[in-house]
């Protein structure tokens, strides 16, 4: 089932094909043998999430040609879908985005405008919102309740606010997994050079390609073993001419639907560029240097090498090599933890934590260093399988703890492992009644995803399903968070309190622990595919990792502060015994031929 796709209004329709004749032509003026690469359009891709396989692509074999076919393409679409909805906005949300004050920051230590040490050596960005302490949103949702998007004070973020003056923008790194090319393109100027990273085609095999996707637009896959997996990632790199980064990590995909008719959560921080580079550091470990480490892993170098060598010398990020994030921006006021996914074989210490749950264990060992008990709730929108092994597996990393014990434990001890109990766990995902009596019914339920075979197995955690409610209405969240509180026990020799070691737990004072918990926001899901598996042994762990994703771990102050933060009504009510969770395979309307 093809997610709900709107038609945009007729006047953004009119400015995309005068997007499209000016691009056509710059194609033409500009081709030649360097750039004459095989082009691609993802537009036909469904706004489907993990579990899925995304359509195959279209592959022309000229500039001109696709945007031809694209522009005909689009056509049809509107006259298609106009009988679906009214008229919507560029930000897909149906509603004129505000006028806002330009703000010089989010934070209660504000700095010079435009400039956050106050010494006016960076040009000010007259229409722009800035973000130098970050800022977590949701996204803007026509189909919110009255006073809950937005027009309540709380506020929330629509792409266009986001993207800002695309006229300043010298270079943008955007990644998704779903893709409606046509939607995304027109919030770029057709001269901003681009680079795209996505899903592989099917034809693809999880190969890494390069190819040209639009004029100036560069299109990267990674590789992914056999096939298998997902380029699950989404995130924004923007590239400013007043010197500015802008980084945005989203759960959102690159399609009007994720931005208007489901709600999305999305985190913006803004860098400022250094006045002079400082020296690199091999060893660093912080935000720059694994944000570096994703560029490489899903194949943004070759990327940036052929904008450079084919009109774009002059791009903010010239070469991708160790140090050039960290040594040109200052990204001292960034405080959360990027956390990655990166698929594949990881093998040793150094190579497993910084991949999957072992990246969130190193994160939360920061902040959890008197290795305090923790409990979980865990909301997504897909479902994997659960093993009662992996569960403890991620409730150990999830509280800053070593697997160094249990991978020491024999194999009949894992296997025998019992499920976590609801008071450390819980699973949320919304039920099947809630996504009926939701604004879009059960045909807003296309980006939700749990199996049947999954949901009946004999060994299912099912007593760990709670409902999944955003608190803006009825609407369905593509959002992926996880609520950490710390409980007050903990082990004063940082060993796990449940090894077989000696642990001696003892009470922790309110006082001495340096935070209530933790949130998560990204593209990981509650999944194996999306945290890793581990195994091997204490002296050579390794984590098997299906899919690339990416997000954010930030400490939470108490119960106020999660409760500011989070995209879902606490308390969860747990499942009674006649809920089933939304399953599309028992949807007749997404089943209709």
């Amino acid at each position: 089932m093809e997610a709900l796709h709107v038609d945009d209004n007729d006047e953004d329709d009119a400015h995309f094909q005068a997007d499209l004749a000016r691009a056509i032509a710059a194609s033409k003026a500009n081709e030649s043998p360097a750039t004459s690469i095989a082009t691609l359009s993802s537009d036909s891709e469904k706004g489907i999430d993990l579990g899925s396989t995304p359509p195959p692509a279209v592959t022309t074999h000229s500039s001109s040609t696709f945007l031809a076919e694209r522009a005909q393409l689009e056509r049809a679409r509107l006259a298609r879908l106009k009988r679906l909805r009214g008229d919507s906005d560029l930000d897909g949300t149906g509603k004129p985005p505000k006028r806002r004050t330009p703000s010089r920051s989010t934070s209660s230590s504000p700095g010079s405008y435009g400039d956050p040490n106050g010494k006016g050596k960076e040009k000010v960005d007259q229409e722009a919102e800035i973000f130098w302490d970050g800022e977590l949103r949701q996204t803007a949702n026509m189909h919110a309740e009255p006073g809950r998007n937005g027009e309540d004070g709380t506020p929330v973020f629509r792409l266009s606010e986001i993207i800002g003056d695309k006229s300043q923008i010298e270079l943008a790194i955007i990644s998704t997994y779903a893709l409606q090319l046509s939607w995304i393109y027109k919030f770029f100027a057709p001269s901003t050079p681009v680079i795209l990273v996505t899903q592989p085609a099917p034809s693809e095999n999880g190969n890494t390609t390069i190819k040209e996707a639009l004029p100036n637009w560069i299109r990267v896959t990674p590789f992914l073993r056999g096939g298998r997996g997902v380029m699950h990632m989404k995130f924004f790199l923007l590239f400013y001419r007043t010197g500015r980064l802008r980084v945005v990590v989203s759960t959102a995909n690159l399609m009007d639907h994720d931005w208007r008719d489901i709600e999305n959560t999305v985190w913006v921080q803004d860098v400022p560029r250094r006045p002079l580079p400082i020296s690199h550091e091999p060893r660093a470990d912080d935000f720059p240097s694994t944000l570096e480490r994703v560029l490489y892993a899903v194949n943004v170098a070759p990327a940036i090498t052929s904008l450079v060598s084919t009109g774009h010398p002059d791009i903010p990020l010239s070469a991708l090599r160790a140090g050039a994030l960290r040594t040109r921006w200052d990204f001292s006021r960034v405080r959360p933890t990027l956390v990655p996914s990166i698929a594949g074989k990881h093998e040793g210490w150094p190579a497993v934590l910084k991949s999957g749950h072992m990246a969130l264990m190193h994160a939360v060992s920061r902040l959890n260093p008197q290795q305090r008990a923790v409990s979980l709730e865990c909301q997504g929108s897909s479902i994997g399988a659960y093993s009662a092994a992996w569960l403890t597996e991620f409730l150990l990393s999830a509280r800053g703890a070593s697997p160094e014990a249990s991978l020491n434990a024999p194999k009949s001890r894992r296997a025998a492992t019992p499920m976590p109990v609801s008071d450390a766990l819980k699973i949320l995902f919304p039920t099947r009644d809630w996504v009926r009596s939701s604004v879009l019914g059960e045909a807003g339920g296309g980006t939700i995803f749990c199996r049947k075979s999954t949901w009946e197995a004999a060994k299912f955690p099912r007593n760990l399903f709670c409902e999944s409610r955003s608190r803006r209405g009825r609407v369905l969240m593509h959002s992926k968070m996880i609520i950490a509180t710390f409980v007050g026990t903990a082990s004063p020799t940082g060993k796990d309190p449940d090894s077989d070691a000696d642990s001696d737990v003892v009470e922790v004072r309110k006082d001495q622990c340096d935070t209530a918990g933790y949130a998560y926001v990204g593209s990981h899901n509650f999944t194996p595919s999306a945290w890793g598996t581990l195994s091997g042994s204490a002296f050579t762990p390794v984590l098997n990792v299906t899919n690339y994703e990416l997000g954010i771990v930030f400490p939470l102050k108490d119960e106020v502060d999660a409760n500011r933060v989070v995209c879902y009504e606490r308390p969860p009510r747990q499942y009674g015994s006649r809920d089933r969770p939304w399953m599309q395979e028992e949807s007749e309307v997404l089943n209709m031929e």
